[in-house]
């Protein structure tokens, strides 16, 4: 039985650390704790960092600088979410490479190597369901007609059938709704009613919100090897294995 789960403990911890980082959060809820939060997510990413090497680990570290300027557009200058002390909490662009880390990884575990079809077909069907319910059943219960989600469900959709990974895109998808689900119901963060500039009425959060997360993970996937020769020029022993 130990042998059966070992595989899975470092997604799992991954999954535990950020429920429990998130919940402190809206516990504590002041700027020092989010700062020892932040600290705190930088320790772990750099701990984990070991379990990749060369290009994936150059992609691990460049998620961080991507994840703040995608969050400073998200946030402070569109105005779709509003965290609660209206900055980037310390711990979100660590964060956001641990979400990364997650995703590249779970292509290894023995579930996805077994039965990688149908784990992206189920992600794709409860996203899917969830985007459905965002615009009919849930309405009564949210109080919200979560149009946005459902328009982000054809970009999703793609990650996972058509971009060659959707492996990695599912696992995103597994992080993320974890952290959309317990960041917002402990009141860390807000998805404004309304999408700024078009109007388009959102949940909180989003159904389909990880094809967001995707564009991110997908632009480090894109520039990583970039970065990577770059560093095996100037800086080689950055790719060489910890």
């Amino acid at each position: 039985m130990r042998d059966a789960i070992r595989p899975y403990g470092m997604h799992a911890f991954l999954l535990a650390f950020t429920v429990a980082m998130l919940v402190s959060d809206g516990i504590f809820g002041g700027l020092g704790p989010q700062l020892a939060l932040g600290l705190v997510a930088f320790c772990v990413l750099w701990a984990f960092s070991h379990r990749v090497e060369g290009l994936q680990r150059v992609q691990l570290w460049l998620t961080v600088p991507l994840a703040t300027g995608f969050e400073a557009l998200g946030s402070l200058v569109w105005g779709g979410y509003t965290y609660r002390l209206r900055n980037i909490p310390l711990y979100v662009p660590p964060g956001h490479a641990l979400v990364y880390l997650f995703g590249i990884t779970a292509a290894t575990l023995p579930v996805v190597q077994r039965h990688g079809r149908r784990v992206r077909l189920t992600v794709l069907a409860i996203c899917s369901a969830w985007a459905l319910a965002g615009v009919t059943v849930l309405i009564p219960l949210t109080g919200r007609v979560d149009v946005q989600g459902a328009l982000l469900l054809p970009l999703f959709a793609w990650c996972i059938l058509r971009s060659g990974r959707g492996d990695m895109f599912a696992g995103i998808w597994l992080a993320t709704t974890a952290i959309e689900i317990v960041g917002t119901w402990a009141g860390d963060w807000a998805w404004a009613a309304q999408a700024p500039w078009t109007g388009i009425p959102s949940g909180n959060p989003p159904s389909a919100i990880a094809a967001g997360y995707a564009v991110i993970d997908g632009s480090v996937v894109l520039l990583g090897p970039v970065v990577g020769r770059l560093l095996a020029r100037f800086r080689p022993s950055a790719l060489e294995p910890a």
